[in-house]
This record gives structure tokens, sequence and C-alpha cells, in this order.
């Protein structure tokens, strides 16, 4: 480990330590501002302090076999060496470990985000798989404590989506769910196959944060609001008052509808929700471009790769391209067990920026 790192876990132990002290005080149990402020930072450098403090225990050991292997004792000078290279080993792994946790985290996984599913080539199959995908989702995050609000559902007859867009709300929103835009194939017998052969199809998810009001302004005079009566699936209702909205933004020809809900005001207030995402969206992925080049993977980035993952139903087998893995039992995680996938996805993306090679990441849900 290089002396600049073990200094710079020098000054984080030491900042550890002086929190521990100040928890301890009862000025400190008196501030709540304070006192929330101190453990949230306490939490966020834990794992680091501990890891260093295991990398440190390793040195101090592999001083005290430095002087077994010298000994006279050929076969307690032989294990001396070889608990060494045990020793070494594991503190190269915590050497990196530490690198990656030292690199600041994403400032948008934080952020609560809008996602659509949309039905793309397979047609009834496809709409069928985007609605399993949908629920698959849902009760992820369901798990995870977090909120999801329907914002607009294009529903078929048979019980899939042509297209559906959910907000979801809750710390680590965006860090949850950043990995799973992309195109996501599905191969399996449809129920409607009588022959029995394989169909390939496949369903777009985008991914899109939602900004704050502060971050993002959008200037009246871009917008174009037309009303209209609603159609398709939801009730009778729909037809009986304009309350459709599309919103087209004139400058980047970004165009949103929403007839979900009765009130005009309320499908309004949800195109403009989705409408503000999008830009915001694009915005980052501009931004995103210009260091794209330097990085030697692509994962989570939002960026809209073809086939992110395959589903196999034949042999009960989840691919996810983009770091080449492997799971089976489709059925347990498409009725919500991500938790896997999502580590897998998150440990590939630490990227190391000492050698400019990715690193493990010892962070799980």
């Amino acid at each position: 480990m290089v002396e600049t790192l073990k200094e710079k876990l020098d000054k984080i132990e030491k900042e550890y330590c002086e929190i521990d002290d100040a928890l301890g005080r009862s000025e400190t149990l008196a501030d709540s501002v304070l006192l929330c402020d101190l453990s949230k930072r306490r939490k966020e450098i834990q794992l680091i302090v501990e890891k260093y403090r295991a990398y440190r225990n390793f040195e101090k050991e592999i001083l005290s076999l430095k002087e077994l292997m010298v000994s006279d004792n050929a076969e307690l000078a032989q294990l001396a060496l070889e608990d060494k290279k045990e020793y070494e080993a594991k503190m190269e792994i915590l050497s990196r470990e530490l690198q990656a946790l030292l690199i600041p985290r994403d400032p948008l996984d934080s952020k609560n985000v809008i996602v659509e599913i949309r039905a793309a080539a397979g047609g009834e199959e496809a709409s069928l798989f985007a609605s399993e995908l949908y629920r698959m989702y849902t009760r992820f995050l369901e798990t995870n404590n977090l909120k999801i609000t329907l914002l607009e559902l294009n529903a078929t007859d048979l019980g899939g989506v042509k297209e559906i867009i959910f907000s979801v709300e809750g710390n680590g929103s965006y860090g949850m769910l950043k990995y799973e835009s992309g195109t996501h194939r599905v191969q399996r017998v449809p129920k409607t196959e009588s022959s029995g052969r394989i169909h390939t199809s496949t369903v777009t998810v985008a991914v899109l944060v939602e900004p704050e009001d502060v971050e993002i302004a959008i200037n009246p005079g871009d917008l174009k609001i037309d009303t209209y009566r609603a159609g398709g699936h939801g009730g009778q209702y729909l037809q009986k008052t304009d309350s459709a909205v599309r919103i087209t933004h004139i400058p980047t020809n970004t165009v949103v509808a929403c007839q979900d809900e009765r009130s005009q005001l309320k499908n309004k207030q949800k195109a403009m929700k989705i409408l503000k995402a999008k830009i915001y969206d694009a915005i980052q992925r501009d931004r995103r471009a210009q260091i794209a080049s330097d990085r030697k993977k692509q994962v989570g980035t939002g960026e809209r790769c073809e086939k992110i993952r395959t589903y196999n139903y034949p042999q009960d087998r989840i691919t996810d391209h983009r770091i080449n893995e492997n799971w089976h039992n489709i059925t347990a995680i498409l009725d919500g067990d991500m938790k896997d996938i999502i580590n897998k996805l998150r440990n590939s993306e630490i990227y190391d920026e000492c050698d400019k090679s990715f690193k493990l990441r010892n962070e799980n849900i």
C-alpha cells in the first residue's frame, strides 16, 4: 500500500475516533442535528476503518512471522513462510477494497427515479414479459422499503403492458435501479404457441433520475401543451372529458403524454414530472459521454446499449452480458429476488482511478 493512501486512511481513522468521542458527550446527545450528522458520517467511514485496522493487524502478524522464518527449526520456519504468504494475499485484497471504498460515490445514487418499461420486439409476448419485469421490480423495491407510484399504463387485452411508467421514491432509488437501463431479452415458449417453438422477445427499460426543481428549469414558453380525450384501457369515463395531456418540449422535441388520471391537472402534473426526468437524463448522458471513452466497462451509466440481459427459460438461466455472469432460478428472480444481480453489477462498476481498472468493492444491499 502506497504511503499517500496510508496517510489518507490514518486521517479517516483519526476522524472516526474523534466522532466516537463526540458521540459520548452529553452536549452532542442534546443536539439532534449534530447527533444525526455525526452518526451518518460514522456509518459512512466505519467499513473503511474496519478494513484498515484488519490490514494493519496483518502487518503486525507478518513482522512476527519474519522473526520465526529465521528460526533454526526448519519446520517452524516453513509454517511461518506459508502463513506470511497467506497474510500478504489477504492484505492485497484489503488494499484493493480500501482503494475502491475511497472512490467518491455517484452523487445521483440517492435520487428518486422514473422508470419506463416498454414492449419492443415480439408482439404480445413482449408485452407479457414487460408486465413480468414490472412485477419483478415492484417486489424487489418493496423489500427495500422504496415507494412506487404508477404514472402511466398502456395495457393489453391479455394482461401484458405495451408501456408502463412509474416513479420510485426513497434513499438510494437510482443507485438500486440504474443498472437496469437497456434491452432485456427473453427466450421461451409463449403460452399462445401451440407448436412449442421458442420465441425471442425484447423489452426496453429506461431509468431516469427525477430532478429537483432547483436542478432543472423549463421555460413555459418552450412547451406546447395539447389536451384530448383519453382512449384505450381505463374505463368509459376517460372518453367523456378532455382529460389526457400531451406536452412537447420544443427545443429538444421531447414529447410526453399522460391519460391515467380523471383530472386534466393531475395528468399535466404527471406529464411534467416525466418530461423533466427525460430532459435531465439527456443532460446527464451528455456529461457521461465525455468520460465514457476512458472507461473499460460501462455498467450502470444509463446508456441504452442493446441486450444487457437475457432471460433463457429453457435453460433456467439469466445472463447479464455486461459482466458475463449467470444466475439460475428465473422464477425466484422474477419474483423480486434481484439482490445478487444488483450486488454483482455494483461491484463491477467500481472504477479504480489509480491504474484504470475495475476493483472489487465489498458493498452489498
